[in-house]
C-alpha cells in the first residue's frame, strides 16, 4: 500500500467535543493509497475511546495509528484478512499500553472502518460505532452493535422500543483493549434477515454512484434519529450533510463527543445518445479515411513497382 495525497472518491470527516465533555476522546482518519496492482484505495477509520481521564483518547489514538500502520504494511492480496489483522493488532497495542501505566487501566476503544478498493467495499467494526449505507432511497445500518442491548434484542429479551433509553444501553460486549484480543466483526449486512454467513460473503460488495456511506460514533446516533441521518445523506452534498449532522447532534444535547465520516463515489457522467452517435460517427469517418489513404498509397506503389507509374 503506497500512500498518496489524492482520493479517488469523496471522503470527509469531522469531530466535535460536544456540549458536555471537556475533551474529545474520539479519533478518525482518512487515507488514500495506491496498490501495487494499480488500484486506488481509500481507508476511513472512526474510533471512540473509553476509560476517561485522558485514557480514552489515548486508546482511540493507539487504535487508529496501529490500524493505519498495519494496513499500510499489507499487500492487500486478502483485504478481509488485512482488516482483521489490523484490528487485532490494535487490541494488542492498547492492552499493552494500558498495562504499562496504572492510570490507563481499563482504557479501550470502539472502532468502525471502511476500506474501498476502487468501488469494492470492505468493513469491520468492534463496539457500538456504526456504519450506515444509503442505497436506492433506503438507509441501512450495515454494522452490528456489540452491546448488551443489541444482544437482548436479538434474543427477544427486549423489544427495540423497550431498549430506547435503557440504563444498560452503552454496556459494550466487545471493544479494543482489555484482557482479551478483540473479535473483529466482518459481517456486512445488506439485506433484511440474511444469515451471518451471507453477511460475511458481502465483503467486497460493489458500490454504486448513488451510494453513500456514513461512519460514526454514538455521539451522533444517541442524539439524531436514523430518519434525520437519511434526510441529510439523501438530500445534501457530503460536506453539507456532515456539517448539518454535527449541528443537529449538538442542538439535541451534544451529550458525547461526535465524530462522523462520509464516503461517496464520484458520479459518472452520462453521455447523451446523440453525442455518443456523433463520436462513433467521427471515429468511423476517421478510420474510413485512413483506410482509403492506405489503399491509394498501396496502389501507387504497386503501379510504380510494375513500371507503370510515370
Amino acid at each position: 500500500m503506497i500512500p498518496q495525497e489524492t482520493l479517488h472518491l469523496t471522503a470527509l470527516g469531522q469531530s466535535h467535543t460536544g456540549n458536555r465533555r471537556t475533551q474529545n476522546e474520539d479519533r478518525f482518519a482518512i487515507r488514500s493509497y495506491h496498490l501495487e496492482g494499480g488500484q486506488n484505495a481509500a481507508l476511513v477509520i472512526v474510533a471512540d475511546g473509553i476509560g476517561g481521564h485522558q485514557a480514552g483518547e489515548i486508546a482511540a489514538e493507539y487504535t487508529v495509528n496501529t490500524i493505519l500502520r498495519s494496513i499500510e504494511s499489507s499487500s492487500m492480496e486478502n483485504p478481509v484478512g488485512a482488516l482483521e489483522t489490523a484490528v487485532i493488532e490494535a487490541g494488542r497495542a492498547v492492552s499493552q499500553a494500558a498495562a504499562e501505566h496504572s492510570e490507563r487501566q481499563g482504557m479501550g476503544s470502539t472502532v468502525a472502518l471502511a476500506l474501498v478498493i476502487e468501488d469494492r467495499l470492505y468493513t469491520t467494526t468492534v463496539g457500538d460505532s456504526r456504519i450506515y449505507l444509503l442505497r436506492k432511497g433506503r438507509l441501512r445500518q450495515v454494522s452490528t452493535d456489540h452491546t448488551w442491548i443489541q444482544e437482548a434484542i436479538e434474543y427477544d429479551i427486549l423489544t427495540p422500543e423497550e431498549a430506547q433509553g435503557h440504563p444498560q444501553a452503552h454496556v459494550l460486549r466487545r471493544h479494543i483493549g482489555g484482557d482479551q484480543l478483540p473479535e473483529p466483526d466482518l459481517r456486512l449486512r445488506l439485506k433484511d434477515g440474511e444469515s451471518d454467513q451471507d453477511a460475511l460473503r458481502n465483503q467486497g460488495t460493489q458500490l454504486y454512484d448513488d451510494d453513500r456511506l456514513l461512519l460514526c460514533t454514538d455521539g451522533l446516533t444517541d442524539m439524531v434519529p436514523d430518519l434525520e441521518i437519511y434526510n441529510a445523506l439523501a438530500t445534501m452534498p457530503p460536506e453539507e450533510a456532515l456539517d448539518h449532522l454535527v449541528q443537529r447532534a449538538l442542538k439535541a444535547g451534544g451529550n458525547d463527543n461526535i465524530t462522523i465520516a462520509i464516503i461517496a463515489l464520484p458520479k459518472k457522467i452520462d453521455v447523451p445518445p446523440r453525442v455518443i452517435h456523433r463520436r462513433r460517427w467521427g471515429r468511423n469517418t476517421l478510420l474510413a479515411t485512413g483506410l482509403l489513404v492506405i489503399l491509394i498509397l498501396a496502389g501507387v506503389f504497386f503501379l510504380w513497382w510494375l513500371g507503370l507509374w510515370l
